[in-house]
């Protein structure tokens, strides 16, 4: 194991152990903790009570940050002639269909979203092999599966992610960056797992909101008090 940094040192002091902060307190305290030169990704872990591998229990959803991400999403619309002038407009990084179906065929997946039309996912299907791993498969779902291309693009470019749990019962994704003022963190923050609780299951039985942490690229994680959520 590597030895910590004086800065690491000093950003580990500034956590007490044991204890569980506000959303509040913890959105300004994972800036203060983070020590990377570049601007870090501000991430948050819920644990559920939730057994993914039984279908009734699967939470997966989406929700539109109000903050945004801070990320420069790449967007590629893979649609019919007649919505490549409103994917465009509404801000699509790469707007066509078959030269990108080819593209992605030979081994291309130089983006972070891919929205596309009913229509055209029998098409799309042949590229499972390649999307689905890397997570970029269209899906009705989280939306990027629909006719309204246009309104789709602008959603994601302006802070709408996907999520589902993973294997574990963890629901894991970067809500910002440590660039964000405390208060963007939390809005953020609290948008999304105020999201997680309303997609409970009904099937879940006991504490379905298990244990949160916030943390930054690298930094450790803030414990935090999941009833701290709801406050103003």
């Amino acid at each position: 194991m590597s030895k910590l940094t004086k800065n690491q040192k000093l950003a580990l002091g500034k956590i007490e152990a044991g204890k569980a902060y506000t959303l509040k307190e913890a959105s300004a305290l994972v800036k203060e903790i983070t020590t990377t030169k570049f601007d870090a990704s501000v991430d948050v872990d819920v644990r559920l009570g939730v057994d993914p591998r039984k279908a009734n229990q699967m939470v997966r959803g989406v929700v539109s940050l109000p903050h945004g991400t801070g990320k420069q999403v790449r967007v590629l619309a893979l649609c019919t002639p007649d919505k490549e002038a409103e994917a465009t407009a509404a801000g699509a990084d790469y707007v066509g269909l078959d030269e990108y179906i080819n593209k992605i065929k030979g081994g291309w997946t130089d983006v972070d979203v891919i929205i596309t039309m009913p229509s055209i996912m029998g098409k799309i299907g042949a590229l499972g092999r390649v999307l689905g791993p890397r997570g970029l498969m269209p899906n009705p779902k989280s939306g990027t599966v629909t006719n309204e291309i246009g309104n789709a693009v602008k959603e994601v470019k302006q802070g709408k992610i996907d999520f589902k749990v993973d294997k574990s019962g963890i629901v894991h994704t970067s809500i910002g960056k440590v660039s964000f003022t405390p208060e963007q963190i939390r809005g953020n923050a609290k948008e999304f797992i105020q999201t997680l609780i309303k997609l409970k299951p009904t099937a879940a039985k006991g504490a379905y909101i298990k244990s949160i942490y916030l943390s930054s690229t690298m930094s450790a994680g803030i414990k935090i008090d999941p009833k701290s959520v709801d406050e103003i």
